[in-house]
């Protein structure tokens, strides 16, 4: 058969395939994860993978909040957003308290939710000498109330190892559950005409006077630094409000941006997915065909050893290597590649035993063709439609057996997976909480992921299934 003629059979077969419904479904999925995949290596932070098991990176973020577009969906709960307020958000006023310089960061914060923030963080930097700087907090309400809800000291020796100078460096974070908030709070409870909450600050900061309600309304974070040396300076302070809803999927138990660990998901299990079906195919593929075509002891050696690989209790091997061996996305990979060739072996072998005994492979050796070129020009092309239906039929069982160790906590530690943010919401029992957007999108990824390939291979083996009538079963690749 002419190239040409063999291009154009090729040709019709993409069209055909192209035009079953399957297809269609199946691609429109795999465009949608090739998209997201592309969305993370150009907008995700790459640095954010690989602190993904960071806690202290995520210290920023809210935690367990649901995905913003809740308010969107249910209005009339009006939960509070996560908010983040830098230097650049605040009013900055220098003065002076008895002779003692002052910087003071005055943050204005329109708060009207339904809900009580769920925490609130001071984050701060100083540079300084021989004195400690003195940090205070004050919170003045929209009724006009003002508390001081903090008031304290800086350590007197916080050089750091990576200082030039012989300025004291000091970062820190005071948090809404620090003991000296609550006990500075203890002050303005006669203000309010119930007993308020102490161990949540933040409730009683933004309670009414009058009944444990939200008061709405503008609220001022005034934070003073009383400087006691000429080079003293502020570097950074701002002041992050904990909502309960944030980003595009919400966060988890541990503050972590979860629309990250979703994007990042996709390039990693169409890596393991097309890595392990195209690789366990090639060689299942090949090694069947070669058994197949020299026969006697040769395919009766190679048949029994595929027996072996085939009886083998394939995941129980998957969980002993991941634990003896390693855990790492490569290696998780090349196991399944090694398990993974045996099942089409065997089919090529049996197709390979049918297609050597034809009239023009018959002719090709009778005028001295060799074996290798003879198994490549006439018997692998027209074992390629069946190739391409087990690499697109094989990459959900490689997604899916991938997702699977790393739900039991045998994946990957250092990046984000669908199956590893599954086994965290399991460990955190989030079902039982009702942390819906920490369960469905992973979930829906890994099935959305195997159902396009799914579709795929099954529009490729419903058009070139040589048991199909018509003149699909009569095109040929040689």
């Amino acid at each position: 058969m002419k190239a040409s003629e063999s291009a154009s059979n090729f040709n019709l077969l993409i069209r055909r395939i192209l035009h079953t419904k399957a297809a269609i479904g199946g691609f429109f999925i795999l465009v949608m994860l090739t998209a997201m995949t592309i969305y993370a290596f150009v907008a995700v932070p790459l640095e954010s993978t690989g602190q993904w098991n960071n806690p202290g990176f995520w210290i920023d973020y809210p935690k367990s909040a649901a995905p913003a577009w809740v308010n969107w969906l249910l209005p009339e709960n009006n939960l509070p957003n996560h908010m983040i307020f830098g230097l650049s958000d605040a009013r900055k006023q220098n003065s002076s308290f008895g002779g003692i310089p002052t910087n003071s960061f005055l943050f204005d914060i329109d708060f009207n939710y339904n809900s009580f923030p769920t925490d609130f963080i001071i984050d701060y930097c100083l540079r300084y000498g021989d004195i400690p700087p003195v940090i205070q907090v004050d919170v003045t309400r929209p009724d006009g109330e003002s508390f001081m809800i903090y008031n304290s000291p800086l350590p007197s020796s916080a050089i750091s190892s990576e200082s030039t100078s012989n300025l004291n460096e000091y970062c820190s974070r005071i948090f809404s559950t620090d003991g000296s908030i609550r006990d500075n709070l203890q002050a303005y409870t006669g203000l309010f005409d119930y007993s308020p909450d102490l161990s949540s600050p933040q409730k009683m900061i933004f309670s009414r006077l009058d009944e444990e309600a939200v008061l709405k309304g503008q609220y001022l974070f005034n934070i003073t630094y009383y400087l006691f040396g000429a080079e003293d300076k502020v570097e950074n302070t701002k002041v992050i409000l904990g909502g309960k809803v944030y980003g595009l999927m919400g966060t988890d138990d541990l503050r972590r941006d979860l629309s990250i660990g979703i994007f990042w998901g996709a390039p990693v299990a169409l890596f393991v997915g097309l890595t392990a079906a195209i690789s366990s195919v090639i060689i299942g593929m090949l090694y069947g065909l070669l058994a197949g075509y020299k026969g006697g002891r040769f395919d009766e050696a190679l048949m029994r050893v595929n027996d072996l690989v085939i009886s083998l209790p394939t995941f129980v091997f998957l969980i002993i290597l991941s634990i003896t061996i390693g855990s790492s996305i490569y290696l998780i990979t090349l196991f399944l590649v090694i398990f993974g060739w045996s099942g089409i072996a065997r089919v090529a072998r049996s197709l390979a035993l049918q297609i050597k005994n034809l009239q023009y492979v018959e002719a090709s050796k009778l005028m001295g063709e060799k074996d290798i070129r003879i198994i490549l020009r006439h018997i692998l092309p027209q074992l390629l439609p069946l190739t391409f239906a087990s690499i697109a039929l094989a990459v959900p069982a490689a997604i899916l057996t991938e997702a699977t160790l790393s739900f039991i906590g045998l994946g990957d530690p250092s990046i984000p997976t669908w199956g590893s943010i599954l086994h965290d919401a399991n460990t955190a029992s989030a079902a039982a909480r009702g942390l819906w957007w920490w369960i469905l999108p992973p979930g829906i990824m890994i099935a959305a992921a195997g159902i396009s390939f799914a579709l795929i291979g099954s529009a490729i083996e419903s058009v070139t299934n040589p048991r199909g009538s018509g003149t699909q079963s009569k095109v040929r690749f040689s």
